[in-house]
């Protein structure tokens, strides 16, 4: 069995720090988001349906993108998991609010 919370961010909400308590999968469902988790030296962004893999006491910083976002976490076990890759690393891809293409 598995558990899936589904959340929303607004763009203006402050960056929130998120500690895992198992296992997880972080996955878009709209929007952007951006995300770094300690201890990891790359930043992300993840557009939707991009996803990525959050092990068990990892903390992860997010930040919604200009039009906000909607995001699922998932925990628990899946038939047929693969690992999923992360988004694209922040330093390669603006934010549109910074006049990105």
């Amino acid at each position: 069995m598995r558990e899936v919370r589904i959340f929303e961010l607004e763009h203006d909400e402050p960056t929130s720090a998120w500690r895992v308590a198992r296992p997880s999968t972080f996955k878009v469902i709209s929007g952007e988001i951006w995300l770094t988790v300690e201890g990891d030296s790359a930043d992300y962004w993840l557009a939707t349906g991009e996803s990525v893999e959050l092990s068990r006491r990892a903390v992860a910083w997010i930040s919604a993108g200009q039009a906000g976002a909607r995001f699922a976490l998932a925990s628990g076990s899946e038939r047929g998991k693969t690992k999923a890759k992360p988004g694209v690393p922040a330093r390669d891809r603006l934010p549109r609010w910074l006049g990105a293409a």
